[in-house]
């Protein structure tokens, strides 16, 4: 189960980082242009919006059943390590923080008011979030 959910957590990740620039390239060039921020738009920020979730979700569920997340902190081995202490604290700590961020922008979008401020409400804070999530992948584990 361990591994699967490794496996898992890690393919939504390519998903979620894929949707997150698309999207925001796309608000971007949707305010830059003074178009009318429609239902379409709306949707094309949920899926980036969805996808992190379910990587968070996924991440989650992952701490508490993997050794190096929980199991981490509570022996207090994690603090002395910078690598052990990226995976059990920073990295969860750091992405949370980036969905709460991506969460704020699009629920700020939904609400009624002038396009271009809801599409750089999008683009902004789910560039906040990225910028967030990439500082805090375990780039060694993930990509060796």
């Amino acid at each position: 189960m361990y591994t699967g959910l490794q496996h898992l957590h890690s393919a939504i990740a390519y998903l979620a980082l894929l949707a997150l620039i698309v999207v925001i390239i796309y608000m971007l060039i949707g305010s830059l242009s003074n178009r009318e921020f429609t239902e379409k738009d709306r949707k094309i920020g949920l899926i980036a919006f969805v996808l992190s979730h379910i990587q968070l979700l996924v991440g989650l569920i992952l701490y508490f059943v993997s050794p190096l997340g929980l199991e981490m902190l509570k022996s207090g081995s994690a603090m002395s390590d910078s690598a052990a202490r990226l995976v059990a604290l920073e990295h969860p700590l750091i992405n949370i923080i980036a969905i709460v961020l991506i969460s704020i922008g699009y629920i700020k979008a939904k609400k009624p008011g002038a396009s271009r401020g809801r599409f750089r409400s999008i683009y902004m804070m789910y560039a906040i979030g990225l910028v967030l999530i990439l500082s805090r992948i375990p780039w060694s584990a993930w990509l060796g």
